[in-house]
């Protein structure tokens, strides 16, 4: 039996592999421990204290940490063994590397949880829709951030040239710049909108002859909804490059009405048309005060008078002009006040005159 274990394989005997081999259960083992722990003991203590973060710390630390405590493990295993120099050097520089990425992961995991426990309640609580939008796009740039940092430092320790690395990607990154140029404009739009906030989720633009709302304000390209209900997606750029109406953020409508009323109308009647549409105007609760209103025209057919008023934001617009327009109908008919006809109504009576005339 002594003499079957004291034989050698691949440079170590059958019983400096069994101790290696026992190592790494002991440290499953230990792993296991600890991750018990941590749950029964740890949690219990935290739940204890009135702060949150520790509470969050203890519950992000037990997978990094068990994943450290294995790979401790099986590195001091393989250490006890008798390994070519070249393999051991590879084996040091790999568990160095693991050290680093597991602690990356760590650092990771507490900035999410620490983030959607304490941030994201402030967002949500914010007014607008944008920071909603915003929020969790920063948080995956800091997490890929962190795993940026964490594996250059790991491939560092595990001896490559990591100058050499970044400076290979710097220079194919210039040339993937230069073949994605659309792309990093409508990056750079994304950031534009998402910084001067020219407009948020739900408002109602104009740009490019579109008109609608916007439903979705992404990196790359953003979302508007039509008046027709048509979704159109729009490149990023394009709000960088064009004028952009924000029609939600007007303070109320401006509506001009201009009314006609025929010629055979006096002066005190076109007064009187001036006071009732004041009236009317004042009366609507969905309307601003100190409209104005004149008489501004005396046209071909018609007498002009010229009524401006605006509807309060918030306000039913459709509504409100059809409210009014039907109210000036009625008040104008019940007093006698004629409006004139539409141009070409007038061009049929003047061309039945004419045929009049002839015969």
């Amino acid at each position: 039996m002594n003499e079957y274990l004291s034989k050698n394989f691949y440079g170590n005997t059958l019983l400096e592999w069994s101790m290696a081999f026992g190592i790494i259960i002991v440290s499953f083992v230990l792993a296991k421990m600890v991750y018990f722990f941590i749950n029964r003991i740890g949690k219990k203590f935290t739940q204890k204290t009135k702060s949150r973060l520790d509470d969050i710390f203890i519950d992000m630390l037990e997978e990094p940490l068990v994943f450290s405590v294995v790979i401790t493990g099986i590195s001091f295993a393989l250490r006890t063994l008798n390994l070519p120099e070249l393999v051991e050097s590879i084996l040091l520089n790999a568990y160095h590397a693991l050290l680093i990425i597991s602690l990356t992961w760590l650092v990771a995991r507490l900035f999410s949880a620490v983030a959607d426990e304490y941030l994201a309640p402030l967002v949500k609580k914010s007014e607008g829709d944008l920071d909603d939008q915003l929020f969790p796009i920063v948080k995956k740039g800091i997490k890929l951030a962190v795993w940026v940092v964490g594996i250059i430092a790991a491939l560092n320790n595990a001896g490559y040239d990591v100058g050499a690395i970044i400076a290979g990607l710097g220079i194919g990154g210039l040339a993937f710049a230069l073949a994605a140029q659309d792309t990093v404009s409508n990056l750079f739009g994304g950031f534009t909108i998402f910084t001067d906030r020219p407009f948020t989720v739900n408002d109602r633009i104009q740009i490019n002859g579109f008109d609608g709302t916007v439903v979705e304000v992404g990196i790359r390209s953003s979302r508007l909804k039509t008046l027709e209900g048509r979704i159109v997606t729009m490149p990023n750029k394009v709000f960088t490059n064009s004028p952009v109406v924000n029609v939600s953020s007007e303070e109320n409508r401006k509506i001009v009405l201009n009314l006609g009323l025929t010629y055979d109308m006096n002066a005190e009647q076109i007064k009187k048309s001036i006071s009732l549409l004041k009236e009317i105007i004042s009366q609507n609760t969905s309307t601003e005060q100190n409209n104005p209103i004149g008489f501004n025209s005396f046209g071909d057919f018609s007498l002009g008078i010229i009524c401006i008023y605006y509807i309060k934001k918030g306000s039913d617009i459709l509504q409100t002009q059809t409210d009014i327009n039907l109210k000036i109908l009625e008040i104008f008919s019940a007093e006698g006040l004629d409006m004139a006809f539409p141009t070409q109504t007038v061009h049929i009576a003047a061309n039945k005159q004419e045929t009049a005339n002839l015969n």
